[in-house]
C-alpha cells in the first residue's frame, strides 16, 4: 500500500520523476536532495521490501521490488554496492520507459558498469555521478550543497549534478581507481588516523577532543596554503631528539604508523636528513 505522498510531492503533469535501488546513505541523501528541488519520488527498491520502506515512507514513495522500479519514471537511480551495479541495472532496464536516465553513484566504477544494458536498451541514457562527500547522517543531503562529484555520461548528467547543489567535473576511464583511492585516503584514511589519535590520546591521560581544533586547524591550513607549506613539527625542522623520545614512550602498536607518516611527512618537507631517515626506518 502506498503510503500518503508529503506535501507538495504528488506528481503533476509538469513535476520530474524519479525511483532509487538501494536506500543506504548515499542513495537516500541524493533522493532528498532531489526531493527538494522539486522532484518527486515515486518507487524504491532495496534487499527487500521491508529494506526499502522506511526511505519510501518518508519520502511518500512506493517500496517496490527491483524488477518495478524503472516503472513510468525519468530518472532511475542506482545506490547498491559496487558489485551489484551491473547485475541490478539490468533487472531495472527491462521494464524503464523508453528515454530514461539510469545512473548509478559509484567511485570505483565509471559508466563501463552499465554497459550490459546499452546492447539490450539503446534507448536508456547511461550515465554516473558519484558525489565527492561524506554521507553518513540523516542530514547528508545538506552537505551535498557546494562539494564536488565525479560524471560520466551525456550533459544530461552533468545538468542533474548542478540541479542538486553540485560542481561536477569528469575522470578518465584509466584513472578511475586512482580517483577512487584518493577518495579514500581523504576521507576513509583521515578517520582512521583520527581513531589513532583518540587511543593515543587516551594513553596519554588527555581528552580526545582536545585535539580538534589543532586538526581542523591543519587540514584548513592544508587545503588553503598546500601540504608543503601548512607543515610543521618536529620532521619539518629535523627535530630528532623529539622524534627519539616520542618512539620510547608510544605504544608499539602505534610506531609502524608513526613511522610511516613521519617518513611522508620527511619527504613533504623536502629535506635530507640521513640520520632522521634512518630512525624512521
Amino acid at each position: 500500500m502506498r503510503p500518503a505522498p508529503l506535501e507538495g510531492l504528488e506528481p503533476t503533469l509538469n513535476q520530474r520523476t524519479f525511483s532509487i535501488i538501494g536506500p543506504g546513505r548515499a542513495g537516500t541523501a541524493i533522493a532528498k536532495a532531489l526531493a527538494n528541488n522539486g522532484w518527486v519520488i515515486s518507487r524504491v527498491a532495496g534487499r527487500s521490501i521491508e529494506h526499502a520502506q522506511s526511505l519510501a515512507e518518508k519520502l511518500g514513495a512506493m517500496a517496490c521490488i527491483a524488477a518495478d522500479v524503472g516503472i513510468g519514471v525519468e530518472l532511475i537511480i542506482i545506490a547498491t554496492p559496487d558489485s551489484a551495479i551491473s547485475e541490478t541495472a539490468q533487472i531495472v532496464s527491462v521494464q524503464a520507459e523508453s528515454g530514461a536516465l539510469l545512473i548509478h553513484l559509484a567511485g570505483a566504477t565509471g559508466v563501463e558498469a552499465l554497459e550490459g544494458v546499452r546492447s539490450t536498451r539503446p534507448d536508456l541514457v547511461l550515465g554516473s555521478l558519484h558525489p565527492l562527500q561524506t554521507l553518513s547522517d540523516d542530514n547528508a543531503f545538506e552537505k551535498l550543497q557546494g562539494a564536488f562529484c565525479a560524471v560520466e555520461g551525456p550533459p544530461e548528467i552533468e545538468g542533474l549534478a548542478r540541479e542538486l547543489g553540485l560542481t561536477p567535473f569528469s575522470v578518465l576511464p584509466e584513472n578511475r581507481s586512482a580517483y577512487h583511492a584518493t577518495a579514500v585516503v581523504a576521507s576513509n584514511h583521515l578517520v582512521a588516523l583520527m581513531g589513532q589519535v583518540e587511543r593515543m590520546a587516551n594513553n596519554a591521560g588527555v581528552p580526545f577532543e582536545a585535539f580538534a581544533p589543532l586538526a581542523r586547524t591543519a587540514i584548513e591550513a592544508a587545503l588553503i596554503s598546500g601540504p608543503a607549506t601548512a607543515l610543521t613539527g618536529p620532521v619539518s625542522r629535523g627535530d630528532t631528539a623529539t622524534i627519539e623520545a616520542h618512539l620510547r614512550v608510544i605504544d608499539s602498536s602505534e610506531v609502524a604508523v608513526y613511522k610511516a607518516l613521519a617518513r611522508d611527512a620527511l619527504r613533504l618537507s623536502g629535506r635530507d636528513d640521513a640520520a632522521l631517515e634512518e630512525l624512521l626506518s
